[in-house]
């Protein structure tokens, strides 16, 4: 079964940067569409972006197109999110979630919808504040 545990959240300033990784056990990522998504205190989860089993297909919210990049290193297992430009609304709880690779996971890929994918982490927390 596959395990999910993020890492490399904190406390940063308006402007700055932050990677979040996304370290994978249990099976290895190759067959997986994986993705970030995030929620805020009173807000809905939002799906922020997302790739491919393949690394070939990522998407992203339109919020964060420009600031952030997904990429994915199969090799350890491990799917990364550097956010750079770090506005305070970033300000979230980041969860990395997965499902093995299906034409239903890459439509809810391709849609942002992770947050309905079967795997998940424990989410870490992403401050942006002064």
């Amino acid at each position: 079964q596959l395990q999910l545990v993020e890492s490399g959240g904190g406390l940063v300033q308006p402007g700055g940067s932050l990677r979040l990784s996304c370290e994978a056990s249990g099976s290895t990522l190759d067959d997986y569409v994986i993705g970030w998504f995030r929620q805020a205190p009173g807000k809905e989860r939002e799906g922020v972006s997302c790739t491919s089993h393949s690394g070939g297909d990522i998407n992203y919210t339109d919020s964060v197109k420009g600031r952030f990049t997904i990429s994915r290193d199969n090799a350890k297992n491990t799917v990364y999110l550097e956010m750079n430009s770090l506005k305070p609304e970033d300000t979230a709880v980041y969860y990395c979630a997965a499902d093995l690779f299906s034409a239903t996971a890459q439509a809810l890929c391709f849609t942002l919808r992770m947050a309905d994918f079967p795997s998940r982490g424990q989410g870490i927390q992403v401050t942006v504040s002064s």
